[in-house]
């Protein structure tokens, strides 16, 4: 949940308020979020690989959990809460506040993804895991949209446009952080009492920066994982992109009111529920791989399958009644096979964490999550990056009225959306196909792994009584 309300105000509102509100140019909001991504490539995997080797009394996880909990909400915070500053100010505010804030979620994030494939081994309570936690990671990020767009983003006298409210941005801030501290703070208080039964960190040795990127890479070096990680780098800059873009899209290119824009965030929690219940079921009747490859075969024709018709004339005009059950219908589906993709996607990681241990004799569930991670991220920072270059390509007006953009931009920037998320998710569905991980390779490598440890009990066990 804490993942994902900062998630959903990177994703959705982060564009909308700096280059709509504030007043920064939106290429340059887009840099700067890349910006901070690229420092991303370099901090999420030595804090997988800390938090993979890590020695204390708390396990390897936790005190990189509790260490997140006040510096990820007050630079939260202080995001949406920006001084008075010049453009050019501006611009360094943001990109020091999304740096800061990107590092310190890692700080989180990555140890609490790890716990996953360390409470269960089992090929499908794994997934399970996972469609539980995106559900709570959707219906956090979903919760404060809601509120923003029932609340917060309303139509004032001072502020005619509810999207460009700012008041109701810092309010955001106030409660969102707020929400991510305590977030984080039941999710590592209700996991702690299960350190006594996580594996132990490896025995204390001194290592260089050289020699945790070496090994980061060595354990990083699988066919599977590389065509797990090229997807969902692909997959998260689709994510990105629709998300920066949605409610542009909803505002001006659908010209849907405010209660509409209500009820539409309304039904993600719908959308969340059945991607909770789908995952599973999936697993079961199709395995991971192929599970993956047909929800994103048909989630992904159906996403950008409205703004097409839209642009050959084939959708009802805007204000015709029919177009919102139909766009919201689409959607809602759409959605929940997504988040049940997502959930599958991220227990195939998890299933790569006993294969790497055979390979490379280390745990390393940090480094995996790390990555995983980062494409996480990578949802606004390429995605939020492709977005404001679409925007000033199409040269949408800054802190237009509804009726003030031409169809002619608002046709420029369909065409420019839909083609751009199917080459993203294309590329995706390809990725996946090189992953090799089935059910019985997973049984095999957990098995591999008890004759393994067996022997080496064997060994100290003998080893002891020499001593003796």
């Amino acid at each position: 949940m804490a993942y994902g309300v900062k998630d959903a105000g990177f994703g959705y509102f982060l564009l909308l308020f700096y280059g709509t509100v504030v007043g920064v140019e939106p290429g340059l909001v887009g840099l700067a979020i890349f910006i901070a991504l690229v420092v991303d490539a370099i901090s999420d995997p030595v804090v997988g690989y800390l938090s993979d080797n890590w020695r204390s009394r708390w396990g390897r996880r936790h005190p990189f959990m509790y260490a997140a909990a006040i510096p990820v909400s007050v630079s939260y915070f202080l995001l949406w809460n920006p001084p008075e500053l010049s453009d050019g100010q501006m611009f360094w505010y943001l990109l020091l506040l999304a740096i800061l804030i990107r590092t310190f979620i890692t700080f989180y994030e990555t140890p609490s993804s790890s716990l996953m494939p360390e409470l269960s081994q089992d090929y499908d309570e794994r997934t399970k895991l996972q469609a539980w936690r995106l559900y709570f990671g959707w219906t956090g990020g979903n919760l404060m949209s809601v509120l923003m767009f029932g609340v917060l983003l309303v139509a004032t006298d001072k502020y005619p446009v509810g999207t460009l409210n700012r008041d109701g941005y810092a309010t955001y801030g106030i409660i969102s952080s707020v929400l991510i501290f305590l977030a984080i703070m039941v999710s590592a208080l209700g996991t702690h009492s299960q350190i006594k039964h996580f594996h132990a960190p490896p025995p204390r040795r001194k290592i260089g920066l050289g020699t945790i990127f070496k090994e980061v890479f060595e354990t990083l070096g699988d066919r599977s994982f590389f065509a797990l990680f090229i997807a969902t780098l692909f997959g998260a800059v689709a994510s990105g992109l629709s998300a920066a873009l949605a409610f542009l899209m909803l505002t001006y290119f659908w010209g849907f009111s405010g209660g509409q824009i209500f009820l539409w965030t309304l039904l993600v929690f719908l959308s969340a529920l059945i991607g909770l219940l789908v995952a599973p079921r999936i697993v079961k009747r199709f395995g991971k791989k192929r599970g993956v490859i047909w929800l994103g075969v048909i989630a992904f024709t159906m996403a950008p399958a409205p703004v097409i018709l839209r642009l050959i004339g084939l959708m009802p005009a805007n204000g015709d009644p029919l177009l919102f059950p139909i766009v919201a219908t689409i959607n809602t589906i759409d959605v929940a096979l997504i988040i049940a993709l997502q959930a599958v996607l991220y227990s195939m990681i998890a299933d790569l964490v006993e294969q790497s241990e055979l390979r490379t004799g280390r745990r390393s569930e940090g480094v995996f999550f790390a990555a995983v991670t980062f494409t996480r991220k990578a949802t606004q920072g390429l995605g939020a990056f492709s977005a404001g270059l679409i925007l000033s390509f199409v040269s949408f007006p800054q802190g237009a009225a509804v009726g003030d953009v031409s169809p002619e931009t608002l046709w420029r920037l369909g065409a420019c959306y839909a083609p751009t998320l199917l080459l993203l998710w294309t590329c995706m569905i390809i990725a996946v196909g090189y992953y090799r991980i089935d059910r019985g390779d997973h049984e095999h490598n957990l098995q591999q792994l008890a004759v393994r440890r067996s022997a080496e009990a064997a060994r100290q066990s003998a080893g002891a009584g020499d001593t003796d």
